[in-house]
């Protein structure tokens, strides 16, 4: 399996040590969700992006509740997708361990009416509704999460490989407003295939009045049941990349350009 030289580490990072044996079934480097809970996603600072203007490719630090790294994921997508599709464009996000190694990929595919705002149509036209798709290991899908239609709030369907439903996100009415002028946690959250029971939350946390205002910075908590199948969990991270990219950087372009 491929690897990645480049793995991102802030100074004085503490890294999870990876399990001596995973569950039956599961990807090469999925180990550690088995013995997790919870996952923090913590975007890194660019300086040039705050300099420039311009979007850079995204890199994230995917830790446990402990501040111990245990993924780091890094965007791949062209320049010229990122200056004209800016938050809606088409891109690759490569997640790997602290070793290198390359243990889920997330495809999100470039869709021409793409957009947070097409909750009325994301239903009936394929076209309108984004998605991710989730490998694990790189090259076998394990999940899709689809933009599904709502009418007003934001409303995600996750996946399994066999195209069945598992999970429904619902995130709140205000995401589809200014999110800058949030000044709290929004939660996005996860329910049962039947849409009774809530399962997770996915929250993206209030970064402060200065990093809120000035950066693009955006730091997610994953909540999911200890027991939950690795795969879904991979899953769910996928969700928070798409949330990331449909509703946060896509307000947060529009008040850029506002």
């Amino acid at each position: 399996m491929a690897t990645n030289p480049v793995v991102g580490f802030a100074p004085g990072t503490q890294v999870m040590s990876k399990p001596a044996s995973g569950a039956p079934n599961c990807p090469p480097g999925l180990e550690y969700l088995t013995q997790l809970d919870q996952l923090i996603v913590h975007q890194q600072l660019e300086v040039m992006e705050i300099l420039t203007g311009f979007d850079f490719k995204n890199r994230y630090q995917i830790k446990n509740s402990l501040g111990q790294q245990v993924y780091f994921a890094y965007e791949e997508s062209s320049f010229c997708c990122r200056c004209w599709c800016q938050s809606h464009r088409e891109f690759n996000m490569t997640i790997t361990d602290n070793t290198g190694l390359q243990v889920i990929k997330i495809h999100r595919p470039w869709k021409c009416c793409s957009s947070a705002g097409s909750c009325w149509c994301a239903d009936s036209a394929d076209c309108c509704s984004d998605e991710v798709i989730v490998e694990s290991p790189p090259g076998q899908v394990v999940a899709k999460i689809r933009h599904a239609g709502s009418k007003w709030l934001p409303h995600l369907e996750v996946k399994d490989a066999t195209d069945q439903v598992v999970f429904h996100i619902w995130g709140p009415s205000c995401c589809l407003c200014q999110t800058i002028c949030c000044t709290e946690d929004l939660d996005f959250k996860v329910y049962s295939k039947d849409g009774e029971t809530e399962v997770g939350n996915i929250a993206k946390q209030w970064a402060g009045a200065v990093r809120e205002c000035f950066t693009k910075v955006s730091h997610f908590g994953i909540q999911f049941p200890i027991d939950l199948d690795v795969k879904m969990k991979a899953a769910l991270v996928g969700a928070t990349m798409l949330i990331e990219y449909l509703y946060i950087e896509s307000q947060n372009d529009n008040n850029n350009n506002g």
